[in-house]
């Protein structure tokens, strides 16, 4: 492409974030549950920017509208909330993390089943989606995405169990992964966690409507109380006439909710499994300072996701906690670079130094992860170009070695940082002082758990650590496939 030629892309502090999944949002016995589920998806906008969707069931037929971009501007006029009429309804915001950025992969998916009307919307990521996908189409299904959240339709439409909620369960069994979701049908919600419990999702009450979201914010901004996080395995179904059952048909597993909720995916003002993000992030903060002290002037958040851990980093040190980068909250996600020289002072669009505070200072720069280390790169030679006489980072999670495979759009491995340098590599490569992490003890010690409880992680750390819980169908196929071409190509 010509360095001249305009081209939209993500602001290049966005760029090198882990995408936030998607959220979810279901409301039912509401007036208004379109409506009232704009308003929640609002609120989990940070999870899925890319697209957003909302299916409506007015008790006789059900409504869709899908769209790109954001919920504000698709959602906010009169004319599609009139047109998604109806006492229940579900919503999505969602980053692609599998199948293309298109129209036909928004969520809620629909299809008409045998029993009715089948719609959902999924967080998360099924590993195993690709091996089902060809065995479905071998057998005769025809797709009509390339999301892995149809391969649970399809499942459920091919089961030989009598009831819907049996065809559900036995769908669920087949796949294996991440997934929390919430499922409408002509006889009620149902909303559900896979049995580790690896993406979150709560349930909320406002009067007699029942309410389930990816975070708690959502309740907050309708009004809702939060009555309780869905357990690890759990179905929860809200019938027509308002009963509320839960199952639990995968037995006892041991549990492993994704740990990077706590240190960057969620909002910090949402209660994620009992605990506020908010306070969390504090604690990570004040573990770091623990074990990485530094002599300095001021503690600087990388706003806006180190500011809480940045609080409690100043709180234990004692170091001054000052706002040393500001943030424009006036410009998108997304605008014009036309090439890589305007693309660079694009930074300064979003985040500028505050160089009359920064100047001659030693700082040390809060956030909360390195992917490619191109933001933190950027970060240091901001403020070295503002005057710092010292620019020293800490990171309050550990080195991001690991892709993931449950829901999250993380770079190929290759193209982490801390897979291909270690610490001091990094240090050299972000031009800083000096660079250390919290070490994963440190990160559980700050959550009140320690690491290991019987010989096993509390959390899926595996894009620290490798550690993976469950199988990864999919990628090991790729990866023998990759490893059989490779062969093939040495005989030849």
């Amino acid at each position: 492409m010509d360095p001249l030629t305009p081209m939209i892309t993500t602001n290049p502090f966005d760029d090198d974030k882990l995408r936030e999944e998607c959220g979810i949002f279901g409301v039912s016995g509401a007036d208004t549950a379109s409506a009232i589920v704009a308003l929640g998806l609002h609120a989990l906008q940070h999870r899925g920017q890319e697209a957003a969707g909302i299916t409506s069931w007015d008790g006789h037929d059900f409504h869709t509208h899908r769209a790109m971009g954001h919920v504000a501007g698709n959602f906010d006029r009169d004319e599609v909330i009139r047109g998604l009429p109806g006492g229940s309804a579900c919503g999505h915001v969602r980053y692609s993390t599998t199948g293309e950025t298109s129209l036909r992969n928004v969520q809620p998916l629909y299809a008409e089943l045998n029993s009715g009307g089948f719609a959902v919307a999924h967080n998360g990521n099924i590993s195993n989606a690709m091996k089902v996908r060809r065995e479905l189409i071998r057998r005769g299904s025809i797709f009509q995405s390339t999301s892995d959240t149809e391969v649970i339709i399809h499942l459920v439409a091919t089961s030989s169990y009598r009831t819907l909620l049996d065809k559900f369960i036995d769908a669920l069994k087949q796949v294996e992964g991440a997934y929390s979701l919430i499922v409408m049908t002509p006889e009620g919600m149902i909303a559900c966690r896979d049995p580790l419990g690896i993406r979150p999702l709560v349930m909320g009450k406002l009067g007699d409507t029942i309410m389930f979201a990816s975070e708690t914010v959502a309740f907050d901004v309708v009004g809702a109380d939060y009555i309780r996080s869905i357990d690890p395995g759990e179905l929860v179904i809200v019938t027509n006439a308002g009963e509320i059952r839960s199952h639990r048909p995968f037995g006892d597993v041991h549990p492993r909710p994704c740990i990077f909720e706590h240190v960057y995916f969620s909002r910090p003002d949402s209660i994620v499994d009992g605990s506020s993000v908010y306070s969390v992030r504090k604690a990570i903060g004040a573990q770091l300072a623990i074990e990485n002290p530094v002599e300095a002037d001021y503690v600087i958040p990388v706003p806006d996701s180190g500011v809480p851990a940045a609080i409690g980093y100043a709180q234990q040190s004692g170091i001054p906690f000052e706002l040393g980068i500001i943030r424009s909250h006036y410009i998108g996600r997304t605008f014009i670079q036309p090439g890589d020289k305007v693309r660079h002072l694009g930074v300064k669009l979003k985040h500028n130094a505050n160089r009359a505070l920064i100047q001659g200072k030693k700082i040390v720069l809060i956030d909360d992860s390195i992917v490619r280390g191109t933001t933190s790169l950027k970060i240091v030679q901001m403020m070295r170009e503002a005057g710092a006489a010292e620019v020293h980072m800490r990171i309050a999670s550990p080195p991001t070695k690991h892709s993931c495979f449950y829901g999250v759009d993380t770079p190929e491995r290759t193209k982490l940082l801390a897979h291909k340098l270690d610490v001091g590599g990094m240090q050299d490569f972000i031009h800083a002082d000096s660079l250390s992490f919290i070490s994963i003890d440190g990160l559980y010690k700050a959550l009140g758990e320690v690491k290991r409880a019987d010989g096993r992680p509390q959390y899926c750390d595996a894009c620290f650590t490798g550690d993976y819980p469950t199988t990864l169908t999919d990628q090991d196929d790729v990866v023998v496939t990759d490893q059989l071409e490779l062969l093939a190509e040495r005989v030849a």
